[in-house]
């Protein structure tokens, strides 16, 4: 069931319950500004589910034009041989050996 959008100015109101209905009820709040949508408080799931999403297709675009520039003769450089070529020391990445 969808409820009603909320106006920015009520949201400013009941901001806390409007939190407790996207944390606990898991419901997806929108908010409106002279009745057109302007943002939305989700649960914090759908959230890391929009960045994966993003990062699975960022990762895909990625992969896509490597293959086509090197298609294209040319070679790719690592980031780790770009921060060594300029003296940049890069911070440890979890889970990723250098």
């Amino acid at each position: 069931m969808e409820r009603e959008p909320v106006t920015a100015a009520a949201a400013r109101e009941n901001l806390s319950e409007l939190i407790n209905r996207a944390a606990y009820a898991k419901e997806r709040v929108v908010l409106t500004r002279r009745g057109k949508p302007l943002a939305a408080l989700v649960p914090v799931e759908d959230m890391k589910l929009l960045e994966a999403i993003e990062d699975s297709r960022d990762a895909a675009d990625i992969s896509k034009r490597l293959a086509a520039w090197e298609r294209g003769g040319r070679k790719g450089t690592s980031l780790e041989a770009v921060a060594k070529k300029h003296g940049v020391k890069l911070p440890k990445r979890r889970g990723v050996s250098r």
